[in-house]
């Protein structure tokens, strides 16, 4: 008996596929302290530090995939966060922030990976897709957040500045497309869904090294 095939939108499936782990991202110990208003601004800026490393992994990537004909078009100068993280970083951490910050464990095995998955384009794309939509999107909540309770607005939140984008529903909504017309059959579509759960584990994976010290960085 043959299984039948999903006739749902790639992007439509891929959300779906990805929905618990998303959540289980979001509703981590680190993320609801940050969320919450509980940490100080060291607290924050340690994910800001981890996110330079994964950062400059993925757009390492995207330079690398510009002439690729699938991966191409997944390219945007406008969504490049390594230059506004390293504002932030300056701006956070002080001019001499480059021989302070170190990269996690777990952030070590995330770049690793992005490394190896960004060898084919599904890969590079499913990385792609896990970081940068959710910034567009569910990232602008903690960027309130910053402004409303760790007095950080313009330098320091620059990561989460997405001006070069024009709308961004317009924007997540083309993206999407991009992902359903994408030439991919049902086994590498496939492909693309293990490697986004796997990206978002990653990202889970430092979210809980970073609540390992919670307590160094909790006001009060």
């Amino acid at each position: 008996m043959s299984v039948p095939t999903d006739t749902r939108p790639f992007s439509a499936a891929l959300r779906a596929s990805t929905l618990e782990v998303h959540d289980r991202a979001n509703y981590s110990p680190y993320m609801r302290a940050l969320l919450g208003g509980e940490l100080t601004q060291e607290g924050y800026t340690r994910l800001a530090i981890q996110y330079y490393f994964v950062y400059g992994a993925i757009e390492a990537a995207s330079d690398a995939m510009a002439g690729h004909p699938v991966g191409g078009e997944f390219v945007f100068d406008a969504l490049r966060r390594l230059p506004h993280l390293e504002r932030d970083l300056a701006h956070l951490v002080g001019p001499g922030w480059r021989s302070t910050i170190s990269p996690l464990a777990s952030t070590q095995a995330y770049v690793s990976r992005i490394r190896e998955a960004a060898s084919w384009a599904g890969g590079y794309v499913a990385h792609h897709y896990t970081r940068y939509l959710g910034d567009i999107a569910g990232g602008q909540v903690i960027r309130r957040t910053l402004e409303k309770n760790y007095d950080v607005a313009e330098a320091g939140a620059l990561f989460y500045h997405f001006d070069g984008i024009g709308s961004a529903p317009r924007f997540r909504d083309a993206y999407r497309a991009k992902l359903d017309t994408a030439p991919w059959d049902d086994d590498e579509r496939a492909r693309v869904i293990d490697e986004a759960l796997a990206a978002f584990e990653c990202n889970v994976a430092v979210f809980d090294e970073l609540a390992l010290r919670l307590d160094e960085v909790r006001v009060g």
